[in-house]
């Protein structure tokens, strides 16, 4: 049966582009359709994990990454019951090349390696390439097979792209998930999301350059302030579907919650307006099948994930490292079966299912701040635990920094390079 390409990948976030590269150097064709023009996106998750930056040093890759603007996260820290703050993950301590989380704009990162993979012949990226529905077929035994995608262009213009396997990285709306009719374990969250800038100072500063500080409670509800350099990617935690109540409450209510978090931003918090909050509709779910004959699911289209911990690119990631490392033989040589597809499914499965237990845990936890208003505050004995036996911090930084089940670029995907100028373990 001819083809127009072997995988069809269907979203171009970090899950899409990774399995995209990471095919595409192994010789299989591969087509990655992004629905968007460009990657500019407000609000995506800009975290990159350690096990992504040495993915990103085995790929041949960290001079590039060292020419974005990009920041140093090396402790995660969270308010004591005094009002001091105590350090819950060191990533100072990880036993890894990358000791630290580094921040910067996803699009950044996306453009990097969509400029990577476009040096391999076998690789194409389209964008403004909008996924309207699945091509299928039946075989003799009438098993129905997913051949590909119908997708529609910037000006409506309706194609169809034939592929031995349609893998879906298209996010938590995933269409391609739903034409495929994967059914979902949906877990309970109890919060939403306000995203915002916040522009401080402060954000420049070399103490908020090395951390992050947790959900801070000053008023009703908590914040969580990232530092970005010259300015703090902010969330506030709102109750699960409280968006449009809390919006009737007037911007004046959500300058002087910002404010009562963080004492220190009240100029800051003075400027903010309604109209530059996003909401993220926060989901916890998972794919109890992520295959069907011809057709995969990974990233946030198999198992969406909370923000806490902001664990998904990285688990995004690996599911799409996994992907390409187990898939690229059959496909190359025109042998894929279920059996291939499945296995990445029973590999990247414990690790999701891992960390949303996590997250599920965590998540009660703030339900209850919610019910009863109380502040988040580490108890003094904890605290004092920490401060005490900062070995400990560790084990949170390794989850969140490493996580449960890393992976390595392949031998046939990686490429050398000369050291980055600020070296591994030099500070930046």
């Amino acid at each position: 049966m001819d083809r127009d390409t072997t995988c069809v990948i269907v979203g171009g976030g970090p899950a899409g582009i990774v399995t995209g590269l990471l095919l595409a150097r192994a010789g299989v064709d591969v087509v990655v359709l992004e629905k968007h023009g460009d990657f500019l996106r407000d609000f995506r998750g800009d975290t990159i994990h350690p096990s992504t930056l040495l993915l990103l040093d085995e790929l041949g890759l960290m001079n590039r990454f060292a020419q974005i603007d990009w920041h140093r996260m090396e402790t995660a820290r969270v308010p004591a019951a005094d009002g001091s703050l105590v350090t819950t993950g060191d990533f100072r301590r990880l036993d890894h090349p990358y000791p630290y989380v580094a921040l910067a704009p996803q699009w950044d990162l996306l453009d990097l390696l969509a400029a990577a993979a476009a040096e391999e012949p076998s690789f194409r990226l389209i964008m403004d390439a909008e996924v309207t529905g699945l091509r299928r077929r039946r075989d003799a035994s009438g098993t129905e097979q997913i051949t590909g995608v119908r997708w529609r262009d910037a000006d409506g213009g309706a194609h169809e792209l034939s592929a031995l396997l349609t893998i879906a990285a298209d996010g938590r709306g995933s269409i391609v998930r739903r034409e495929a009719g994967l059914s979902m374990i949906e877990h309970a969250v109890p919060m939403d999301a306000w995203w915002f800038r916040l522009d401080a100072e402060d954000a420049e500063s070399e103490e908020a350059a090395g951390h992050t500080l947790f959900p801070r409670t000053g008023g009703e509800l908590p914040v969580v302030a990232i530092p970005r350099g010259t300015y703090f990617q902010a969330a506030m935690l709102i109750p699960k579907g409280s968006d449009a109540a809390l919006r009737a409450r007037g911007v004046g209510w959500f300058r002087e919650q910002v404010a009562a978090a963080f004492p220190e931003f009240v100029e800051a918090a003075a400027g903010l307006s309604l109209e530059d909050v996003h909401v993220l509709d926060v989901r916890l779910d998972r794919a109890r099948r992520w295959w069907r004959r011809g057709l995969l699911a990974i990233g946030d289209a198999a198992h969406a994930m909370s923000p806490v911990g902001g664990v998904g690119i990285n688990l995004a990631v690996q599911d799409g490292v996994a992907a390409a490392r187990l898939l690229a033989a059959p496909l190359r040589e025109g042998t894929l079966s279920d059996a291939d597809v499945a296995a990445v499914q029973r590999r990247r499965r414990p690790p999701a299912i891992a960390i949303q237990g996590l997250q599920r845990v965590l998540h009660r936890g703030l339900a209850r701040l919610f019910d009863d208003g109380a502040e988040l505050r580490m108890p003094g004995a904890a605290a004092e635990l920490l401060r005490r036996r900062p070995e400990l911090t560790v084990g949170p930084a390794a989850l969140i920094g490493i996580g449960p089940r890393p992976e390595h670029a392949p031998d046939w995907a990686r490429r050398r390079e000369v050291s980055p100028p600020w070296g591994r373990s030099a500070r930046r």
